[in-house]
């Protein structure tokens, strides 16, 4: 008997032919990319990617966070991780000085590999991201090695204009209430997008929507620096 309320092939079928045009798309603009089916098939590959003996600096990153890239890494215990966000098992930072969190932000720009996730990644093969304090961006743009970037197929849209609306509309409101509500981040609880779920363009001083950055490309001295791993399934925020 068909069960017409199980869509999961249907599904998937359309994020692995969404990612397949990305993929293609990325890789004319010198960007790494690769799709795979699964968040355990994406755990396999990017540790294959990571050489023992690499330093891994990380992003904030939820999907990274689900693949389980960073406990597997502590596992085989062959890489040193650098997180300025690290947190305990009850959502504290680690580093509680936000200094001392920058401090360790920099060294991220000299590591070997740098993880991260992103808001959106276009059909034309953009990455599309919006930090509120620039350590993210910035790494991805410039500094590690390698960047690899783990991105759930419900991250592909059309284009920039639907990245940008994607990131206003669902991302960081959400983002924002996960610091507010998992992270012990109060002075987040009066953001505008916190209180009512929707972004107003506001000037609040902990707005978490200060650098807006559009990765189109790099050039050949630069190939393959960017890795893109598509994951068929719904990963992050």
């Amino acid at each position: 008997m068909i069960d017409e309320t199980d869509i999961s092939q249907e599904r998937k079928w359309l994020y692995e032919a969404r990612a397949k045009i990305v993929v293609t798309n990325l890789k004319k603009k010198n960007i790494s990319a690769q799709y795979v089916p699964s968040r355990q098939e994406a755990l396999s590959t990017i540790l294959e990617m990571i050489p023992p003996g690499a330093v891994v600096g990380r992003g904030d990153s939820v999907s990274v966070d689900q693949v389980g890239v960073i406990p597997e890494l502590i596992k085989r215990n062959q890489n040193k991780v650098i997180d300025p966000l690290e947190k305990d098992a009850d959502g504290f930072y680690i580093v509680a000085e936000r200094e001392d969190r920058w401090k360790i932000a920099r060294e991220i720009f000299s590591t070997d590999v740098f993880l991260v996730g992103t808001n959106a990644v276009t059909l034309d093969g953009k990455l599309v991201n919006t930090d509120g304090w620039g350590n993210r961006v910035s790494a991805m743009i410039f500094g590690p090695e390698k960047v690899i970037v783990v991105a759930g197929a419900n991250k592909i849209v059309k284009d920039v204009n639907e990245a940008l609306e994607r990131i206003r509309v669902t991302a960081a409101p959400m983002n924002a209430k996960r610091h507010y509500l998992k992270h012990h981040r109060p002075e987040w609880g009066d953001l505008p997008c916190v209180r009512t779920g929707s972004c107003v363009d506001c000037r609040h001083d902990y707005r978490i929507c200060n650098y807006t950055v559009i990765i189109e490309g790099t050039m050949i001295p630069e190939k393959d620096r960017i890795n893109v791993v598509l994951v068929g399934e719904e990963l992050g925020i």
